[in-house]
């Protein structure tokens, strides 16, 4: 019989699975699907703008006014909004959803963080167990679930685009200019990177609005409203919006988040450079856009399966053993894209690096999400919302320079990246090794559990007298 806890874990995790079906698809392919005039980018970058703008007020007022949950709900909205907005992609459509979507992303992301901090610490308290190793396990399934979404958004699109009567083989000159070895700036349009027929791309965006509309029925039907008392007691007993408003700021007066910033930025750049410039650069480039699809489910499967692995190993081996073999892959893998020079005969090369991508993200994502829950367990709602805040401007800083510099820089620039996290990072966890935090929920239970201890004695006192 599973716990209620780890059934809400479930729930969450089968919610964010089907959206991210929907959305993780579309975003591999806007760089190639809406070409035109950089379109497809400029829309993703707007996204994470607006993440960051909601990202400094919006968690904390709307976690603690409406729930996790509820919140959880709003932001799922947002996301199919963007959806439909794909069904006439244009300035006027996608743009205005997208900011839709960035300002329901942020408050979504940091309930739903909060939500397994909160799940983890509850857990941890009824069993004697660590805190850290609960929440570590508990985002760990989140993460094997959910980051399974892009195989099964990117096959949803590899079918249907596979049905393409518009499919050419690519020309020898065409070939030249993919990979790093030329600047990457103008991928020459032919028959297998254009555009697909347009039914076909109503299909699959009209596939992604249901699979959108069902993760919305799963989390408001089936989960929980585990903070239901504390959210009404903050309605009760309201503090000042200025409070609330600067809650994610005032966080960066603990200089452990201020060292965590390019950590937390890196993990925006690597998902940006691979669903924007692997897919175009490399494989519509060399392959045609049906393929992106394929590929890209090589990567879910690969950050799907060690997810869930690396959730449950970190509690023998710690994180900084895991962060630095993710750091191996990254920086292998990026030396060797400087150098590779795609071709379709050389297939199976196509699918090693994003195995090897989806492995390391796998261990940025699980870690980072849990190392900010142990860290801060008394400003939940603040911490993750720094976390997409400073992970949303790694997005909009790739996307930004995606059409303006050649792919050999925006390499040397994640790599530097990957550099000052792997130089700031291991500070902190010394730091925490040497002072462990003390989670907030196990306090507050060990209180509560004293406080009824107390009470019974009284009670028993009186009926004694």
């Amino acid at each position: 019989m599973i716990s209620r806890n780890f059934k809400n874990v479930l729930v969450v995790s089968f919610g964010f699975l089907s959206l991210f079906t929907a959305y993780g698809g579309l975003q591999s392919l806007q760089s190639s699907l809406n070409a035109e005039e950089g379109m497809g980018v400029a829309s993703l970058s707007v996204i994470y703008a607006s993440i960051i703008i909601s990202s400094m007020f919006l968690p904390p007022i709307m976690i603690k006014n409406l729930g996790c949950k509820w919140t959880i709900v709003a932001g799922m909205a947002c996301y199919v909004s963007y959806s439909i907005g794909n069904l006439y992609p244009g300035w006027y459509t996608l743009i205005p959803t997208s900011v839709i979507l960035g300002l329901g992303g942020s408050p979504m992301w940091s309930a739903k963080c909060t939500y397994l901090t909160i799940s983890g610490n509850a857990q941890a308290a009824k069993e004697g167990k660590k805190g850290s190793d609960v929440i570590n396990h508990y985002f760990g399934i989140f993460f094997f679930i959910f980051q399974s979404s892009a195989v099964w958004g990117n096959l949803m699109s590899s079918l249907i685009f596979g049905q393409d009567t518009n499919i050419v083989n690519i020309p020898d000159e065409v070939l030249q200019t993919c990979g790093a070895g030329d600047c990457g700036l103008n991928v020459t349009v032919n028959g297998t990177t254009s555009r697909p027929e347009q039914r076909l791309v109503w299909t699959l965006v009209g596939c992604y609005i249901g699979v959108g509309v069902l993760a919305i029925i799963i989390v408001a039907v089936f989960l929980d409203n585990i903070d239901q008392e504390q959210t009404s007691q903050f309605r009760e007993n309201r503090e000042p919006f200025c409070h609330t408003f600067l809650a994610t700021f005032r966080l960066l007066k603990d200089w452990r988040l201020l060292m965590l910033i390019p950590l937390t930025m890196y993990s925006g750049f690597e998902q940006s450079f691979l669903s924007g410039e692997y897919t175009k650069n490399y494989v519509t480039c060399a392959l045609g856009i049906h393929f992106v699809g394929f590929v890209m489910m090589c990567f879910g499967a690969s950050n799907s399966l060690c997810s869930f692995l690396f959730g449950r190993i970190s509690r023998y081996t710690g994180r900084a053993p895991l962060f630095l073999l993710a750091t191996v892959a990254n920086f292998s893998s990026i030396i060797a894209l400087l150098y590779w020079k795609p071709h379709p005969d050389q297939l199976p090369v196509f699918f090693v690096f994003p195995a090897l991508w989806g492995m390391a993200d796998a261990i940025w994502q699980t870690q980072t999400n849990a190392l900010y829950g142990v860290l801060f367990p008394a400003d939940k709602e603040a911490a993750f919302a720094n976390y997409r805040m400073w992970e949303s401007l790694g997005f909009v800083i790739a996307f930004a320079y995606s059409t303006f510099l050649c792919l050999e820089y925006k390499l040397y620039i994640v790599l530097a990246v990957l550099v000052l996290t792997i130089i700031m990072y291991p500070i902190v966890e010394y730091h925490e090794y040497k002072n462990p935090t003390k989670p907030a929920e196990t306090a507050d239970f060990l209180s509560n559990k004293e406080t009824s201890r107390t009470k019974a004695e009284m009670i028993i006192a009186q009926t004694q007298m």
